[in-house]
């Protein structure tokens, strides 16, 4: 109901399909205002960035009045793996920031990163992913778990090799990195 909600009020500088990212901002809001999610209520955004997102793709939805959230405890390599998010970003576009953000922030949750960020179908975090960051989409060719694949990258680029086959495919674990998603 909020998804639609959003969408019928995103008539602003952009309409409802002039952006890709507004359809999966709302499904994201929707989820995570759902209980959905590990995400706060401002997304893990800093409170101006939360209010500037809104504004430019729900302009006409009413910003959400609720006191926002603590953001949750941050996992260690945070600012690393936003680094690592927008180094692989699409463009110079402040969306990809915030996503960069929402996405770091999901992170620190126990499930599949699009159950994280409260998304419906792992689909949407594909497209989401291939829309702010198209270098990450186009390397993950096997079609890895997100979350996985995020942090093996961010490894090898530390040097750090933690597999313990020297390719995905001799690998006993694959199933659990490749397989499909519940």
């Amino acid at each position: 109901m909020l998804y639609t909600s959003l969408l019928q009020t995103a008539s602003g500088p952009m309409q409802a399909g002039d952006h890709p990212n507004r359809l999966l901002l709302a499904s994201l809001l929707a989820g995570q205002r759902s209980g959905m999610g590990c995400l706060p209520a401002q997304l893990g955004l800093e409170a101006a960035d939360f209010q500037q997102l809104w504004l430019d793709y729900f302009p006409h939805a009413g910003l959400p009045t609720s006191r926002p959230a603590a953001v949750p405890d941050r996992v260690p390599e945070w600012d690393e793996l936003y680094q690592f998010l927008l180094d692989h970003r699409a463009g110079q576009q402040p969306v990809e920031a915030w996503m960069a953000t929402i996405l770091t922030t999901a992170c620190a949750g126990r499930d599949h990163l699009w159950q994280d960020l409260g998304l419906a179908s792992r689909g949407e975090l594909s497209q989401l992913i291939a829309l702010n960051f198209p270098a990450l989409a186009q390397a993950n060719q096997g079609d890895m778990k997100w979350k996985k694949f995020i942090y093996r990258q961010l490894c090898a680029r530390e040097g750090i090799y933690v597999c313990p086959a020297p390719s995905c495919n001799a690998c006993a674990d694959r199933p659990q990195c490749f397989g499909p998603e519940c």
